[in-house]
């Protein structure tokens, strides 16, 4: 199924869950923020949120500096 990961496009497995999708695109696990729809995914809950077809998912990546 296709879904939108930053604004491209991905064809991710059907089913899959926020955690599959950062896996797929080997994205990190920690430091980052997801929203699924607009709505942010706690760190908590990746594993078990279902992305549905046609879904939009941002990752955001915690950056420090100085």
């Amino acid at each position: 199924m296709m879904i939108e990961v930053n604004g491209e496009q991905h064809e991710v497995a059907e089913g899959a869950t926020v955690a599959d999708v950062l896996a797929a695109l080997t994205l990190p696990a920690s430091g980052i923020a997801v929203a699924l729809d607009g709505e942010v995914v706690p760190r908590a809950e990746h594993a078990e949120t279902p992305v549905p077809a046609g879904a939009a998912l941002e990752v955001l990546t915690a950056v420090q500096g100085g």
